[in-house]
């Protein structure tokens, strides 16, 4: 099962809409710059985090940024 058709599959499992391929970009972006800025475990935490606000993940990201460069 690809990363895409196992997303697709929880999401629906779960009764939720899947990310769009953007979307997961987004995701992934955030992720990398948690575990890079922090321990690993980070990363999930963060998306989960992300995930609760409703706030645009490029925005989330940007936070996540400007934290890792100590700000």
């Amino acid at each position: 099962m690809t990363v895409e058709e196992w997303v697709r599959t929880f999401a629906e499992e779960v009764g939720a809409e899947a990310p769009s391929q953007d979307q997961i970009d987004e995701i992934l972006r955030l992720a990398a710059v948690a575990a890079h800025s922090s321990e690993r475990i980070a990363a999930p935490i963060a998306c989960w985090i992300a995930g609760t606000t409703g706030r645009p993940l490029s925005e989330l990201r940007e936070v996540a940024e400007r934290l890792a460069n100590g700000g």
